[in-house]
């Protein structure tokens, strides 16, 4: 490669545009794809294989089980000064049931042997590793800022395959083994780059399906690019009053727990003569009643029920794959319940989602491994190869960097670039996901502004 970093003549000059592009894209991308696929094994780990507030604990069965009010009032033992603020049923005859308490400052998740009333687990809410991996996943523990430079990863990960499936389809008489099987008997570079090309057209398929389902949460493409549009509308709830609060206020800690397609939602309210029978008349609206009621309504296994918040609060069951509690998206369902009277006021299930919103409860769930054993395995194999895939990509530039000269020896610009094939891939991308767009644009801000502009600093990033 010579001093001037440009491309020979005779090559393929598109080739070596998007190779360039691909390198820098990768630059930013691969930390975060490296952390992103770490963290997305710790929280597989401990949502599917080991849960840390205590609901896969395993139980002897009895013949009787204590009443709600009595597992309820032993989950309080410890916290008397606390209020229940939520239940989870156990997912089946040998697991515990969970209490949520509310205290002044915090929450509490009890694990509750429903037999004996015995207290099998006591653990802060949200003081887990799943909530420090998820957090450091979405957020990177800064907030919003951190949602936008993972967006910004993520956004710019669609470019790196896109990029990638460019470079590595076969051409110059190579057939479509070389894109399917890596060559073993390669040496140095060509051998990392064999294994680069291949392992990553086999993960790309599903490395576009993870981007796009993880970007659906991120705060600018999934709240308002896509989400916005694809939220339940609550107008269809007739003649149902409804509150100034969302669906997403229900997530007590930064987990994402309600139902993708209701977070924007907003909730009913009660305190008005709305609603179809729910309890009936005469029976008290309490704990005890509403979780009898979710069962006779359909609700079997695990479902989860949250009490009122305030006076206008409602009750809510629900049952849904985001929340862990079954494997199976299709049987969402949220049931909304007036205090006062105990009507029903809303009920809605996966057959009434949108299409977009009906995606993502099935694409979250394969993207959080709650399919069953086979979709964890999947995952976290899948996780290895990205961190592979993405260390492959780094083994290969220091293979071909110049040693001893300070810059970052990026693939060759080449002369003459055919300006409308690459504006046209990026005007496209950029439409699609607006946080790429933004970034294509300021780097070639900086690059006019300030790189073409000062020699020393056009040679070290070059």
């Amino acid at each position: 490669m010579s001093d001037t970093n440009t491309a020979p003549s005779g090559v393929n000059k598109l080739y070596f545009a998007v190779w360039r592009w691909h390198f820098y894209a990768g630059l930013y991308v691969i930390p975060f794809l490296i952390m992103l696929a770490i963290t997305g094994i710790v929280m597989v780990w401990f949502t599917a294989v080991a849960p840390e507030y205590g609901e896969r604990l395993q139980i002897a069965p009895q013949t009787q089980t204590l009443s709600i009010t009595d597992q309820a009032s032993a989950a309080l033992a410890s916290h008397p000064e606390g209020k229940i603020g939520q239940y989870i049923a156990p997912h089946d005859a040998m697991t515990p049931a969970i209490y949520r308490v509310d205290l002044a400052e915090g929450q509490r998740m009890i694990a509750v042997d429903p037999y004996t009333g015995a207290v099998l687990r006591d653990t802060e809410n949200g003081a887990t590793w799943y909530t420090l991996a998820n957090d450091i996943h979405g957020t990177l523990l800064i907030g919003d800022l951190g949602d936008r430079l993972v967006e910004i990863a993520a956004s710019l990960g669609m470019l790196l395959v896109v990029s990638g499936l460019y470079l590595v389809w076969p051409r110059h008489g190579a057939g479509l083994r070389s894109l399917l099987l890596p060559d073993l008997r390669a040496k140095g570079r060509a051998w990392w780059k064999s294994l680069h090309g291949v392992l990553g057209f086999w993960i790309s398929l599903g490395l576009v399906f993870f981007l796009i389902s993880g970007l659906a949460w991120s705060g600018i493409w999934g709240e308002r690019y896509v989400q916005s549009w694809s939220t339940f509308p609550a107008a269809k709830w007739d003649n149902v009053p409804l509150s100034d609060k969302r669906h997403k206020d229900m997530n007590m800690t930064a987990d994402d727990t309600v139902p993708w397609g209701l977070e924007q939602t907003q909730m009913p309210a009660s305190g008005s003569h709305a609603g179809v029978t729910g309890l009936a008349i005469g029976v008290p609206v309490s704990l005890e009643n509403i979780v009898a009621l979710g069962r006779t309504i359909g609700f079997k296994g695990r479902f989860q029920v949250a009490l009122p918040a305030d006076e206008a609060g409602v009750w809510t069951l629900s049952q849904d794959s985001n929340s862990y509690d079954g494997p199976d998206p299709t049987a969402d369902r949220t049931v909304h319940i007036d205090q006062y009277t105990g009507k029903i006021l809303a009920s809605v299930g996966f057959a009434d989602y949108g299409l977009a919103a009906k995606s993502m409860a099935v694409g979250i769930a394969l993207h959080e491994g709650q399919l069953g054993l086979w979709n964890v395995v999947l995952n976290i194999a899948f996780c290895g190869v990205v961190v592979f895939v993405c260390l492959s990509g780094v083994v290969m530039w220091w293979k071909r960097r110049p040693s001893g000269v300070l810059r970052l020896a990026a693939p060759p610009m080449p002369a003459g670039v055919p300006l409308r094939g690459v504006a046209v891939i990026a005007l496209v991308l950029g439409v699609a996901f607006p946080m790429l767009g933004l970034t294509l644009a300021a780097v070639l801000l900086v690059d006019f502004l300030v790189l073409q502009n000062v020699p020393r600093m056009k040679r070290a990033f070059s």
